[in-house]
């Protein structure tokens, strides 16, 4: 018997051991290789604007969180409590990226925002997709100044089985105005080592528009705040955005922030669209801690986001009873900038698991 017991012991320990060691050496990589932005970094603009803001001009906005060009009506995502990790073939990704363009067009916006887009991604079958706009649409936003900033770059995340693999996605911006500069600027992580290295670096993505006849800027922040922290991550990186839009705001100028928050705002009422027992709860953004300066705002018209809990597709009861669907898409507005309307446009979740959200503003003039 202790001829059998002792090969044994001795496989099942050279297997821990070799189990071990393939683990500390993933971890090893991924520390030394771990994405490790500066608090503040320059992002290349790319191509020459033709167009500068003026006040009392309509000027139209929109934000898509895009879902990597993946997280269409066929998917679920083991985050939110599916299945899925590989959730799209490459003809999906372009199946998708088609028809986020072919919206992009029909709304037709000045200035265009994006969240979660990948450029080299496992996920998303390393398609461009930052290019891919610029190529496929028709839209005369695609076409001038375009800036790009990663928040998530890891060169391979081992988890889950199958693995996520290799990641280089973030948050981009296409205007048909005049870009004069714009900055990555790193928000608080929440998580530590060795959660870090396999996660988000997330970012506000900073940009600064002159204003025909005026020492003013139009501020404006693209964003894709935190979403599977315990919610100190969420506040740590909202109170970092208030303080330098009410800097911003102080100075005069006007200030946008717009995209994905992972948040309601405490002013807007989204008891049509409960929580649904086991789902994933968004935070509250207090809207009385940014002051009297700023407007909050979306449109419950229509849900900005849905679970991923289960393929949308599948579902035989859509009804807000029955699926899960949240408002953390939207705007936040200096009091200097008059909102003529606001629409959260319905994809019925066909291309991504958000809807995009377009606003109509006015820069007022001083008085």
């Amino acid at each position: 018997m202790k001829k059998i017991i002792k090969p044994l012991i001795i496989t099942v320990c050279s297997l821990l051991a070799f189990i071990l060691l393939i683990f500390a050496t993933v971890l090893g990589y991924l520390t030394l290789d771990e994405y490790n932005p500066a608090a503040v970094e320059k992002l290349e603009v790319e191509n020459y604007g033709e167009k500068t803001l003026k006040t009392n001009k309509s000027i139209r906005i929109m934000t898509w969180n895009i879902g990597y060009g993946a997280l269409g009506d066929n998917a679920d995502f083991f985050m939110d409590g599916g299945q899925m990790v590989n959730t799209a073939t490459h003809e999906r990704v372009e199946y998708n990226l088609d028809g986020i363009v072919d919206r992009i067009d029909e709304i037709n916006p000045d200035i265009l925002m994006v969240q979660e887009m990948d450029r080299n991604s496992t996920r998303s079958h390393f398609v461009d997709e930052y290019e891919y706009i610029k190529k496929k649409s028709g839209s005369y936003v695609a076409k001038n100044q375009s800036t790009f900033a990663y928040n998530f770059k890891v060169s391979f995340v081992p988890y889950p089985i199958p693995p996520i693999g290799k990641v280089e996605g973030g948050i981009a911006t296409y205007s048909s105005f005049i870009i004069d500069e714009a900055e990555r600027v790193q928000l608080p992580c929440p998580f530590s080592w060795p959660l870090r290295t396999g996660n988000l670096k997330r970012c506000l993505q900073v940009m600064r528009l002159p204003i025909e006849n005026s020492e003013k800027e139009l501020v404006l922040i693209n964003l894709h705040l935190e979403a599977y922290d315990d919610g100190e991550g969420k506040i740590a990186q909202t109170n970092m955005l208030k303080e330098i839009m009410k800097e911003e705001f102080n100075k005069g100028n006007y200030v946008i922030a717009g995209g994905d928050f992972n948040q309601v705002f405490s002013n807007i009422d989204t008891s049509s669209y409960p929580v649904l027992e086991g789902n994933w709860e968004a935070g509250v953004i207090d809207v009385s801690d940014f002051g009297v300066d700023f407007q909050f705002m979306t449109d419950v018209s229509n849900p900005t986001c849905r679970s991923l809990d289960r393929v949308y597709a599948d579902a035989q009861d859509k009804s807000p009873e029955a699926f899960q669907y949240y408002v953390i898409d939207g705007f936040i507005v200096s009091s200097n900038i008059d909102v003529q309307s606001l629409r959260t446009h319905n994809t019925v979740f066909q291309y991504s698991d958000h809807n995009p959200i377009s606003m109509d503003v006015v820069l007022l003039p001083d008085t």
